[in-house]
């Protein structure tokens, strides 16, 4: 059993429930509302540009320069591809400048980039792939498992395509087996991190999907049932 195969293993739950998840289904059936998915977008273009920088911390980590460019084109060639997705999205959805100007991240969006850096502080290479794999991985099994679904909606479509194509799963497979070749030569009390690592932001993705589907707000923004007028 390779170390991966051990992760999988561990967020076993989590994944079944991020996989099912009514956003994620909502978007297969392509009934979710676009309100929501404009949200979700919003949301995803913050985390992606954190997400790219979090490839370049790791690249500086890497001893083997085959990695640091492996991973510095990731930075680059991943989020750019996403992006540009987004981009087409955002068109779609008439988000405006003045609705990225005024973009303020969502409680989720900001824990879980703030996660990444964590795991990138670490200094260890193998605790910083290990917490950006399961974005890679978790989309990757969504597009294979929708693939064949038809949603009504062009944007949902694109977004299925995406995440089932050939080049974002060549992507995902490069990330899971840099992280099973460093963690062959990590002790266990590495290994060990790096796992926490990555189920911290496995349960992330699983809340950015609820985040999104709930549009999830500060708590000093919602309605409080304790609040008082004065």
């Amino acid at each position: 059993m390779q170390f991966t195969d051990t992760l999988r293993k561990a967020t076993a739950d989590s994944w079944k429930q991020s996989v099912n998840h009514p956003f994620v289904k909502g978007i297969a059936q392509g009934n979710l509302p676009l309100d929501i998915f404009k949200y979700y977008i919003l949301q995803d273009i913050y985390y992606l540009k954190h997400f790219g920088k979090v490839h370049a911390l790791a690249a500086t980590q890497a001893e083997d320069f085959q990695v640091t460019a492996m991973l510095l084109e990731k930075a680059k060639g991943t989020a750019q591809a996403e992006l540009t997705v987004h981009k087409q999205h955002a068109e779609i959805l008439n988000i405006t400048d003045k609705d990225m100007e005024n973009f303020k991240p969502a409680p989720t969006a900001y824990a879980y980039t703030t996660h990444l850096y964590r795991a990138a502080l670490s200094g260890k290479l193998g605790q910083t792939i290990a917490a950006l794999l399961p974005c890679y991985w978790l989309y990757a099994d969504i597009g294979k498992t929708y693939q064949d679904s038809n949603p009504s909606e062009e944007i949902y479509k694109n977004w299925i395509e995406t995440y089932s194509s050939e080049w974002f799963h060549e992507s995902t497979n490069e990330q899971i087996n840099l992280l099973n070749q460093i963690a062959a030569n990590s002790s266990e009390k590495e290994k060990a991190k790096m796992k926490e690592q990555f189920i911290i932001a496995k349960e992330y993705e699983l809340a950015f999907w609820e985040m999104a589907y709930t549009k999830e707000d500060w708590f000093s923004n919602r309605q409080s049932p304790h609040s008082t007028t004065v």
